[in-house]
């Protein structure tokens, strides 16, 4: 193991977040740093390697050969040193919880006091990651995720679904009088949507293909913050946007929110027996939202 000490742990650490998630915007916000310094951790680890690992293209970074077959040996690596952790922690029965970064930190997080007073004995560990994992063979005791529920390696549980309504800033929604003038305007677009604008014209009865000539992000949040600045109109989901919609940098130029096909699920192992902590959770979740909801229809 000596050839470990050329190499800077916190930079493989960013290689293999890049890797897992696509894109150094995902990895940044998973390791709490910023963008710059996950891509200078990047370039000072290809540079100890001797050798490329990312190859970038205007779509962004591709793996390299080499790339293709470093980067699940690093995945495989952190996985075991994730369970040493977790084996280490596990006299201290500290709760595992895996969550979407969206759900952690504009529900979970400002939640914590309340369920700290529930249970004031129970630890929890939150990773705030959005990919999808194995749970019967992670040391993850609970994940909650945003997506349709077809998950084959747990239990999903619909926790919070999501509508989807198209946010733009007050200044650009002056520009609109019907759902129609959205085809005069630029749409900011993001890769890999879980719902599309198809799905919302048919909802509310607009037809005609959209001129999709705004800008097109690897990533959610940088085309949210595009929507911010006022460079277009966007199709967004609930949560994501809450905060924006409450301070007022963005509004809902239209009333109409349509339900989309995705979701917040609680996804529980499918092949292993709850934990007093994983039961303490789910009752505690299930009751906020409940009661959240309850008040809500008042």
């Amino acid at each position: 193991m000596k050839n470990l000490n050329r190499f800077h742990l916190n930079g493989l650490k960013a290689v293999e977040a890049i890797g897992r998630l696509g894109s150094l915007p995902r990895a940044a916000d998973e390791l709490g740093v910023s963008i710059s310094a996950v891509s200078q951790q990047l370039i000072r680890t290809e540079e100890q390697i001797g050798q490329a690992i990312f190859e970038r293209t205007r779509a962004g970074l591709v793996p390299t050969g080499f790339g293709r077959s470093l980067l699940p040996r690093l995945a495989d690596g952190f996985q075991q040193i994730s369970q040493a952790v977790a084996l280490a922690e596990s006299t201290e029965q500290v709760l595992l919880l895996s969550v979407a970064p969206t759900f952690a930190s504009k529900w979970l997080v400002p939640r914590l006091g309340r369920l700290r007073a529930a249970y004031p004995d129970l630890k929890i560990r939150i990773d705030p990651s959005p990919g999808l994992l194995d749970l019967n063979r992670s040391d993850i005791d609970l994940a909650i995720r945003l997506g349709s529920g077809d998950w084959r390696d747990g239990a999903p549980e619909r926790l919070l679904p999501q509508s989807m309504f198209p946010v733009c800033t007050p200044a650009f929604a002056a520009r609109l009088s019907s759902p129609a003038d959205i085809f005069r305007q630029p749409i900011i677009c993001y890769e890999n949507p879980m719902f599309s604008w198809d799905e919302w014209q048919v909802a509310t009865g607009l037809q005609g293909p959209l001129p999709f000539d705004g800008p097109t992000f690897s990533d959610p949040w940088l085309a949210l913050e595009a929507t911010i600045s006022g460079q277009g109109i966007m199709l967004a989901w609930d949560l994501f946007v809450e905060d924006s919609l409450g301070d007022g940098r963005l509004v809902a130029p239209f009333p109409a929110r349509v339900p989309s096909p995705i979701a917040y699920w609680l996804v529980s192992p499918k092949n292993r027996k709850p934990t007093p902590q994983m039961l303490q959770f789910q009752r505690w979740i299930r009751t906020e939202i409940q009661q959240e909801g309850a008040a809500a229809s008042v």
